[in-house]
């Protein structure tokens, strides 16, 4: 349910158009904060998105894997209504509500492991990571953090010091934090085809020698990189990184705020291979649209940190965890992973037709509803990111939403909604197979 649309200008004039609106934002919002797409958003439902001029959208991007469940999902506007009703704010280090226990409750039993957990709401991934890695650091009294090339882990001064990419996400924003160290990812189509066992091996040798085992902290990784270009690491290379993070005492973090809620065809990316974090970090899809992030892992890690430690003013907002309630039940009475594994079976085949002829596409790679293709100069692997761009683009002008990724500019990523029908599915493959030409 929606409410009317009654915005004019002068009367019964239209006031919102794209050129309006774009003439409003260029003297109101910050030109550093930029957006994908020239158009202005008016409504949205289902796999499609409608503008302000009227002219609809197939979503392949569910604003960066957020509404998994789809954009004003019944259950979800149905929960917000009725907090919203009954009370917006109060803080939960102030006053507490049932609402932010139950969110937890529910984290702490769908997370990968089977030992005792804890939660701790907050407002976003980066928050969530921070978060996470001062876990880490108060419960082993250790100061390094380990991550990943091409990882991508927020825009604070933690999280960008986490995050590999310079442009736009680090560039003269510096000093970042220290203390933070980086070794190679296992990228199967840059590393010559690694094993994931001899990656890892790689990695690991780095970080004994580099940094000290005993120094670390936490391992800090995506189980499928995001924004760093949808890199799945080859099969062994995340089992083999936990294997040794325990055997170091450092804390095993999962970075699970893009993969996670049935995202890759599983409620979590780590499950494929029976991965058990210490921590894992999310946010995005939980709340079907809302702000909500946390942190979920051992208890004996999440009590250590004293009283007062961990929170925030808005971190765990009444209306976002009667949202995340409502999205979660969601996913289970629609089954959402079989979705993600149905969608990914249906685009898997159409990608891999296109780069069959298309020899600008070196891989197609992801999992579930999390899939990708790497653009590059036909005959190697050199990215092609002024190629990558203008497919886009072209999607972009036939009304396919469609995001670009990859340290190098040069992926096409696909995170389509886990609701989309299958009639929204096939136009917007159709569109990305003419795109292609």
């Amino acid at each position: 349910m929606r409410a009317p649309q009654s915005r004019t200008k002068g009367g019964s004039d239209p006031m919102s158009s794209s050129e309006e609106l774009r003439k409003r934002r260029g003297s109101a919002v910050a030109r550093g904060v930029g957006s994908v797409v020239d158009a202005y958003v008016d409504r949205a439902s289902g796999g499609t998105l409608t503008d302000v001029d009227g002219r609809e959208w197939i979503d392949f991007a569910a604003g960066i894997a957020v509404t998994n469940v789809g954009n004003s999902a019944p259950k979800v506007v149905e929960a917000v209504r009725a907090q919203v009703e009954r009370f917006t704010h109060t803080c939960f280090m102030v006053a507490p509500y049932e609402s932010y226990v139950a969110v937890c409750e529910q984290l702490n039993v769908l997370t990968p492991g089977g030992f005792e957990k804890r939660s701790a709401l907050f407002n976003s991934g980066a928050e969530a990571v921070e978060n996470a890695i001062k876990i880490a650091r108060h419960a082993t009294g250790r100061p390094a953090v380990v991550v990943f090339d091409h990882a991508y882990h927020g825009r604070t001064n933690l999280t960008m010091a986490l995050t590999a990419k310079n442009m736009p996400y680090k560039h003269r924003f510096g000093p970042f934090a220290g203390e933070v160290y980086r070794v190679p990812m296992s990228y199967p189509l840059r590393d010559g085809g690694l094993d994931g066992a001899t990656a890892a091996a790689r990695s690991i040798e780095m970080i004994e020698k580099q940094v000290g085992a005993e120094n670390v902290a936490a391992l800090l990784i995506e189980p499928i990189q995001g924004e760093g270009g949808f890199v799945v690491p080859a099969e062994g290379f995340l089992p083999a990184l936990r294997e040794w993070a325990t055997a170091a005492g450092a804390v095993f973090v999962a970075d699970e705020i893009q993969t996670g809620f049935c995202r890759t065809g599983d409620w979590f990316a780590c499950q494929h291979e029976g991965v058990e974090p210490d921590l894992v970090t999310l946010a995005k899809g939980m709340a079907g649209g809302l702000p909500l992030a946390a942190v979920t892992g051992r208890a004996e890690l999440m009590d250590a940190v004293h009283v007062g430690g961990l929170g925030g003013t808005y971190g765990g907002n009444p209306v976002a965890c009667a949202a995340a309630l409502a999205a979660m039940a969601t996913m289970h009475e629609l089954d959402l992973p079989a979705a993600a594994r149905r969608i990914g079976a249906v685009m898997g085949e159409r990608l891999r037709a296109i780069a069959a002829r298309d020899p600008r596409i070196a891989e197609v790679r992801g999992r579930g509803a999390m899939l990708a293709v790497e653009i590059v100069r036909p005959g190697g692997i050199v990215p092609d990111p002024v190629a990558t761009a203008a497919l886009s683009a072209a999607c972009h002008a036939a009304g396919l939403l469609t995001l670009t990724c990859g340290t190098y500019g040069n992926v096409l990523r696909f995170l389509p909604p886990l609701v989309i029908s299958d009639g929204e599915l096939g136009r917007g493959l159709d569109i990305l197979d003419a795109a292609f030409g």
